[in-house]
């Protein structure tokens, strides 16, 4: 188990802009897999909505309510199980997992944040930003939470269990058991447990359940439409919180942000009322097929690599050829691919190198990882 202090005196630049700057400055063509961007269109929904919203009234055009507009909050409720009002509509799931952990800390309860390792670098980020300490829990060899560890990291001075599922970079989909576990660590310890299911629409496994199937006052649930949608920039998220905790939280979204894009949420509405289900089917049909050519590649290449049951991540080992941010420079340079190194999610993976298949090049990007390790084996 690892433990990080939290708030230090500077807030480090994301590896992510870093490793993106230096593809964009390659003196050859680089086939970006750092960037977690749909390639995909959106619904058409989306695009109709927008252009509905554009000819509407004046009035349109002013602020919409701070928590979100009331009919796209029913629609969420509604496909979620929930009362509207447990429901915030934020700039995105960042926002919402911010609003999450800031709620957490405020409750007295503990200034620690307990994190699985691999994690989503932002996480420990916001921990950071709000004075907690972040202590991170490997997961088990598969990708699948090790529960005993969980068990034995969680106490009385953990504020926040925060999980992701499916799971980026690993790709795991944590059963209805391990989140069953959770849900019962973060009420016998007083915490609150966070589950982000913002790649809930990429399941492969069929086993995906949301944590709000769980009527427990310990839990907070976010997502977004930023990946299913295929609409990164539009910044459309929500959190549901527990009656006790959704006021707060409100009003904390309200002094940050004031309001989310009111054109935004009037677009997503449009499309979660009319967006058929073929749309989401064919995301996952093209997810498929593209993990499955690049893990044949990676074959070819001799690598190690998860086989991801979610989302559209694929980490991968090579030998003799550990995940550095040096030797992911040395990628772009000479093989033409852009990951990101495992450095960046924490240490159980740190020599292997992630790649977001979500790029109509991912092909390119296989062969070319083929033949430069098989050059390399030479």
């Amino acid at each position: 188990m690892n433990s990080e202090e939290g708030a230090g005196d500077a807030y480090d630049s994301p590896l992510f802009y870093l490793v993106m700057q230096y593809a964009h400055r390659a003196d050859r063509d680089v086939v970006d897999m750092v960037s977690g961007s749909p390639d995909w269109d959106p619904p058409a929904a989306v695009r109709e909505g927008l252009r509905e919203y554009a000819d509407g009234d004046p009035a349109d055009f002013q602020y919409p309510p701070s928590e979100g507009l009331r009919r796209l909050r029913e629609e969420m409720a509604a496909r979620r199980n929930v009362d509207s009002d447990r429901v915030v509509v934020t700039n995105g799931a960042g926002e919402a997992n911010y609003l999450a952990m800031a709620r957490a800390m405020e409750r007295d309860a503990g200034e620690e944040m307990v994190l699985t390792d691999p994690v989503y670098p932002y996480y420990p980020g916001k921990a950071q930003m709000l004075g907690a300490s972040a202590t991170k829990v490997p997961v088990a060899t598969d990708g699948s939470l090790d529960l005993d560890a969980m068990r034995a990291a969680v106490s009385e001075e953990t504020a926040c269990v925060v999980v992701n599922t499916p799971n980026n970079p690993t790709g795991a989909v944590y059963d209805r058991e391990s989140v069953a576990e959770l849900v019962a660590l973060a009420e016998e310890n007083d915490a609150l447990l966070l589950v982000d299911e913002v790649y809930d629409h990429f399941d492969f496994s069929g086993r995906f359940e949301s944590a709000l199937t769980f009527d427990s006052e310990n839990v907070v649930v976010t997502s977004a439409y930023s990946k299913t949608m295929a609409i990164t920039g539009f910044r459309v998220g929500y959190a549901v919180f527990p009656e006790s905790l959704v006021e707060a939280a409100k009003t904390r979204h309200m002094l940050v942000n004031v309001a989310t894009s009111r054109p935004a949420q009037a677009a997503v509405l449009r499309a979660l009322e009319e967006t058929p289900p073929e749309y989401y089917e064919a995301a996952r049909d093209r997810l498929r097929d593209r993990i499955d050519a690049f893990t044949d590649a990676l074959d070819a290449a001799g690598a190690s690599y998860t086989d991801p049951d979610g989302g559209f991540y694929v980490l991968a080992r090579f030998e003799e050829f550990p995940g550095t941010l040096e030797n992911v420079k040395k990628l772009i340079d000479e093989a033409g691919v852009a990951g990101m190194p495992g450095e960046a999610f924490g240490e159980a993976y740190d020599d292997w190198i992630r790649f977001a298949l979500c790029t109509p090049r991912a092909d390119d990007a296989a062969a070319r990882l083929a033949d430069y390790f098989s050059a390399s084996d030479e």
